[in-house]
């Protein structure tokens, strides 16, 4: 009753390629792929860009310094 076997599995994938067919499956798969790599280009930008500072903060550096 734990694993399954490879009719479970083939019976599976059979319901799948019913359910979206061929030609969707790549294009989701593609989909998939374009996320990963924008939230991978996303956090390496987030790294990558300088701190940038806010007029509040700005404000509290300029009472510091008088």
């Amino acid at each position: 009753m734990g694993s399954f076997s490879i009719w479970h599995w083939l019976i599976v994938l059979v319901v799948v390629l019913l359910l979206f067919g061929r030609g969707k499956i790549p294009e989701l798969m593609g989909d998939v792929a374009k996320g990963i790599k924008s939230f991978k280009k996303g956090m390496g930008d987030d790294e990558a860009a300088p701190e940038t500072k806010t007029v509040e903060s700005k404000a509290e550096e300029a009472k510091d310094r008088s």
